[in-house]
């Protein structure tokens, strides 16, 4: 298990960053193996006072490690294999990767910094000094420094374990099917309804239980290995496998809106873009972005810091469902995680029947405008629909609470957004009362667009038949308007765009250089191990299993192209192959960052509307070719980064490389033809759909969205929305890239201070004000993410390690099949419960989500009274 790969103890992060003073570190060779290890105790009496010092709370920082069972007996035996000075080289070189790590605990790299300057320093006796330095870096080379790790995986693995069997792939097809199609067809609902990874693991487990009992120990021998129906009892590792094939297949993002906007006769009406055009490019999109994905192991997959917290309680859920307790106390509370899990999520299935039907007050608890719905002003500030949000608890509903999934983000993540965020609904407030850019004629935070009467911008009046502009009609109608609240969004999300390119090249220079060298060995010496540039646990422990080749990427990414310029080309987008190109590699170039970013805090950044602004440049006048360049700078972008967290999951369950890729493949197949299913399913079958009237609530926000920008940046196009209407957008981009050093530099230069603080999450708040959404939708996340995410981690951090992802994971799987079954229940069926706490909240002007501060008089109109 614990076998050194090299004739020198060399820890993760001295190898990868290849310094200098790395390589003035102390190395061991063979021969100092040899000698005496831990001097000052015998074997016993050393294991001894560190469980005592364990128990007895100590040690803050590693509380949890009273619940890990026979994983400590395992890092105890490992701690006897390396020496005092080995454990100094180990903490020195954990100090030098982590001192900018936000996610490493700073209780923790106070201590290792005091620990490494020697005894004196720490103030300790002799005993309690070597114990410390001995349990810190034995953590650190053998298992993990985060808390949030060592809750979710082992620091040993079992090879033995099956993983590709015939009942997983048959299970993890069935729901990458069944997932895939729900969740399709309901994230075009308000609020949708999603199968998350949570609920499916839930209906997997049972399912693979079942079939462990049932089926025949039936099988086959190909290529020396036998394959059988049943090969024991149900093991983690596949459960894992069949989760992450639902995970890609079912619960990752996938860009068909531009099918309804393109389809239906309330947008664009194109007839011609049925299952041919959709297949190619819905596979040319998935496939390419899982290629992508494969590639960029190097940057957030393999280095520590790739913690990736959004994605942890997958795998603590599974490690609930399968792995037995050892039942000790933790803070007080005996009860199991199994247990707490069913508890929690029975709970909060019968509960969610309040806020979900028959108290729906409790979800959209816009109280302060119960004080005057009528009152317009109060609305704008306060209300959760028209509004911006201003209320200190805006939710009793989890749909709501976890909307940000405040459980599993870092409390500064969260806090970061949260900040910017209300920087910019201040601003907009400001500015909407001062009518800037005549914003105070339309609602305050919409993603409609608006001519300069006021009403809903007719796009049909300003295309040609093949939906290109007709200039001499546009002239005669009204420039678009977007609300001040959408106004914020692209500013802010622009200058997002160059901030964090320049920013995380500063920031994290040395891993992207070393995963590209590591990428040019890799093609120039096809028998090198991306593991070799790795000596943390985990890597050693996947050093193991045989890689997945980037040739085997590399060819999904030139198939995947060459359908995309085959759909592009062989129907009538009026989309150059040059321009998909384009738009692709700004896509790689900023997918680099946006994925390090994710994978640290937990949020992605999405770059969907660079598609649309350089499309506009490139293509002109022409809404299909617009929107299809989106298509591409959204998709690609969101499925690398989906497939690659899933990848990181893989890591962490210790699932063979190659096992992980070909599930992945497969689910990533049956995905394309299933989601294209679904879309056909809710054109044929949903009456109205993506009207803000739908009886079910279809009323697809983000198509609207989707139709409104392709309008602003493909139709009209940005030259004119930015030297007309909006020129001081296309200085956003400037403005990023200049303040991304100072930015840099003072984080750099005042640490202490800052280093909790990145402006690339600020700027990302502030983009928080689009498609309708608001500070109602975050405030009780952050609520809720500060309780749990920083009090209670830093105060009982056992209990938070053994119960937070649980209890998250219980909440949204609870939430979800209610949610469903209300659904499918009364909602379908018409079955309404008409009283005050189910009207009130829909009674006022906040509810109805019309009103703006100033109007006009009859044959007025606002905005310039030249256009072109």
């Amino acid at each position: 298990m614990a076998e050194k790969k090299s004739d020198v103890l060399v820890d993760i992060h001295e190898v990868s960053t290849n310094t200098t003073d790395s390589q003035n570190k102390s190395e061991f060779n063979e021969k100092e193996h040899d000698r005496p290890k831990v001097q000052a105790f015998s074997v016993e009496n050393l294991r001894e006072k560190a469980i005592a010092r364990l128990e007895s709370g100590l040690h803050k920082d590693l509380d949890d490690l009273r619940d890990m069972g026979p994983a400590m007996e395992y890092l105890f035996d490992q701690m006897m294999t390396i020496s005092e000075e080995e454990a100094v080289v180990i903490l020195e070189n954990a100090i030098d990767y982590h001192n900018d790590d936000e996610n490493f605990p700073e209780e923790t790299l106070r201590k290792i910094k005091k620990l490494a300057l020697g005894e004196e320093e720490y103030g300790t006796d002799h005993e309690d000094y070597v114990l410390d330095l001995m349990l810190e870096a034995t953590l650190i080379h053998f298992h993990s420094p985060y808390p949030e790790v060592r809750a979710i995986c082992d620091p040993m693995d079992d090879p033995t374990l099956p993983v590709e069997t015939i009942r997983a792939y048959f299970l993890g097809i069935v729901w990458v099917g069944i997932g895939a199609f729900i969740n399709e067809l309901f994230s075009w609902r308000q609020p949708s309804l999603k199968l998350k990874s949570t609920a499916i693991q839930l209906l997997i487990f049972p399912c693979g239980k079942f079939l462990a009992k049932v089926l025949p120990d039936w099988g086959f021998v190909l290529f020396g290995t036998r394959y059988t129906l049943n090969p024991g009892p149900w093991s983690m590792k596949e459960q894992m496998l069949a989760t992450l094939m639902t995970n890609v297949g079912a619960t990752s993002s996938n860009f068909m809106s531009y099918v309804l906007v393109m389809r239906l006769e309330r947008f664009f009406g194109q007839k011609w873009a049925t299952f041919g055009f959709v297949f190619l490019l819905n596979f040319s999109t998935q496939f390419f972005g899982f290629g992508l994905g494969g590639l960029l192991r190097r940057w957030v997959v393999y280095p520590a810091k790739a913690v990736w917290p959004s994605l942890l309680p997958t795998l603590m859920l599974n490690r609930t469902l399968l792995i037995k307790e050892n039942g000790r106390p933790i803070n007080g509370w005996r009860v199991s995680r199994y247990k707490f899990f069913w508890i929690v999520l029975i709970g909060i299935f019968l509960y969610y029947w309040l806020p979900g039907y028959a108290f729906t007050a409790l979800s959209n608890f816009n109280w302060m405008t119960w004080i005057s719905p009528t009152n317009t002003k109060l609305a704008i500030i306060t209300g959760s629909g028209l509004g911006l949000g201003f209320n200190p608890w805006t939710s009793f509903d989890w749909g709501v609470i976890g909307y940000s999934t405040p459980l599993n983000i870092p409390f500064f993540s969260q806090l970061n957004r949260y900040i910017g965020m209300l920087f910019a609904a201040v601003m907009i407030v400001v500015l909407y009362w001062k009518n800037y850019k005549w914003s105070a004629y339309i609602p305050i935070n919409t993603n409609t667009l608006y001519n300069n009467v006021g009403t809903k911008y007719n796009a049909s009046r300003i295309v040609n038949d093949d939906l290109t502009l007709n200039l001499d009609n546009y002239k005669n109608y009204s420039p678009p308007f977007i609300s001040l609240g959408y106004l914020t969004y692209y500013g802010s999300e622009f200058t997002m765009f160059t901030l964090s390119f320049v920013y995380v090249f500063i920031t994290e220079w040395r891993r992207i250089k070393d995963a590209l060298v590591g990428f040019y060995t890799s093609i120039v010496n096809r028998k090198a191990s991306n593991y070799d540039l790795y000596d943390d646990a985990l890597s050693r422990h996947m050093a193991k299993y045989p890689e997945v080749p980037d040739w085997w990427y590399m060819i999904l990414l030139v198939l995947s192209l060459v359908f995309g310029i085959v759909a592009c080309q062989a129907y009538p987008t009026n989309t150059p192959f040059w321009s998909v190109i384009v738009i692709i590699v700004i896509c790689i170039v900023l997918l680099i960052p946006s994925a390090i970013i994710y994978s640290v805090t937990g949020y992605e950044l999405g770059f969907n509307d660079i598609g649309i602004i350089v499309g506009g440049y490139m293509i002109p006048e022409h809404a299909i070719a617009n929107m299809i360049c989106r298509v591409y700078g959204w998709n690609v972008d969101a499925q690398a980064e989906s497939f690659i967290g899933d990848q990181k999951l893989a890591h962490y369950a210790k699932i063979p490389p190659r096992a992980m890729f070909r599930a992945q493949l497969l689910a990533v197949f049956i995905q394309v033809f299933i989601t294209i299913a679904a879309t056909e399913t809710a054109i044929s079958s949903i009456p109205d759909l993506c009207s803000t009237t739908q009886a079910d609530k279809f009323y697809c926000t983000f198509p609207n969205a989707l139709f409104t920008a392709t309008l602003v940046w493909g139709v009209i196009g940005p030259r004119r929305t930015f030297t007309t209407l909006y020129p001081m957008l296309q200085w956003a981009f400037l403005i990023g890239a200049l303040a991304a050093v100072p930015c840099w530099y003072i984080r750099k230069r005042w640490m202490k201070y800052f280093k909790y603080f990145n402006p690339t999450l600020f700027l990302s708040g502030m983009t928080r004000f689009e498609s309708s959404y608001n500070l109602s939708y975050y405030t009780p996340g952050v609520e809720a993410g500060f309780l749990f995410m920083y009090y209670i981690r830093r105060r009982y951090l056992a209990w938070w390690t053994k119960y937070t992802y649980v209890l998250t994971s219980a909440l949204s799987a609870g939430v979800a099949f209610s949610a469903i079954l209300i659904f499918v229940s009364v909602q379908v069926t018409k079955t309404t419960l008409t009283w005050w706490g189910n009207t009130v909240s829909s009674s006022g002007v906040d509810g109805a989500k019309v009103g703006h501060l100033l109007t006009l008089g009859e044959g007025e109109y606002f905005g310039p009274t030249s256009w072109e």
